[in-house]
């Protein structure tokens, strides 16, 4: 990641508040990549959550949420966030590859240990918006989508940010879902590095991460 695509702010966005105390516990969560093959490339499925929401309010993500007990693991909590979300109903998550595993830096206030799943979108799916929590959807371009942040039309977190540069590489769905299977995902937790009061986030192995 170059300088300039780093996030740098005097305040976190969409809810995101910077911790002052004690280590919060990340939360476990899952989050599905959805993609589709198009005239001009594979399409992901984002969708907008409610701008209403203090947390993430009016962000553009992969559908997803916090694993509860019931679910039995990440994989279940996201199949089940995809229905509830997106209405797209799956009968179950075998077809769900494990892509990546974020956790939020320890320095926000608000945390979660989330597993990213790939999948295709299954023939004929027509998604729809729960409405609640989630308030629009589109079918885009990963690239497209990064432009429309530069541009100002969708407000993206920066989890969504590099996994969308990440996804922008495959010319496929299938390209995708095979270097998904070959990856050996381990968890990766940025830092949130706090200097006069402007924040930056840096990844592992970038300068200033481990001072």
């Amino acid at each position: 990641m170059s300088e300039g695509d780093r996030r740098t702010d005097r305040a976190p966005h969409h809810g995101e508040e910077l911790n002052t105390g004690e280590v919060t516990e990340a939360r476990v969560a899952a989050s599905v990549i959805v993609l589709r093959d198009g005239a001009q490339g594979p399409e992901v499925l984002l969708v907008q959550r409610n701008p209403a929401q203090r947390f993430m309010g009016g962000a553009w993500v992969f559908p997803g949420g916090a694993v509860h007990d019931e679910d039995g693991g990440p994989a279940e909590a996201g199949r089940r966030e995809l229905e509830e979300e997106a209405g797209l109903a799956l009968p179950d998550a075998e077809a769900f590859v494990p892509f990546s595993r974020w956790i939020t830096p320890e320095e926000a206030k608000i945390r979660f240990d989330t597993y990213f799943f790939v999948t295709e979108a299954p023939p004929g799916a027509e998604p729809r918006c729960d409405g609640q929590e989630c308030v629009d959807l589109r079918w885009m371009r990963p690239v497209d989508a990064l432009d429309a942040y530069r541009g100002g039309e969708l407000s993206l977190v920066f989890p969504t940010i590099k996994h969308l540069e990440q996804l922008a590489k495959f010319e496929s769905v299938e390209h995708a879902l095979e270097t998904a299977r070959g990856r050996d995902v381990q968890p990766v937790m940025p830092r949130i590095v706090v200097e006069e009061d402007a924040a930056q986030i840096i990844l592992p192995g970038e300068p200033g991460y481990a001072d």
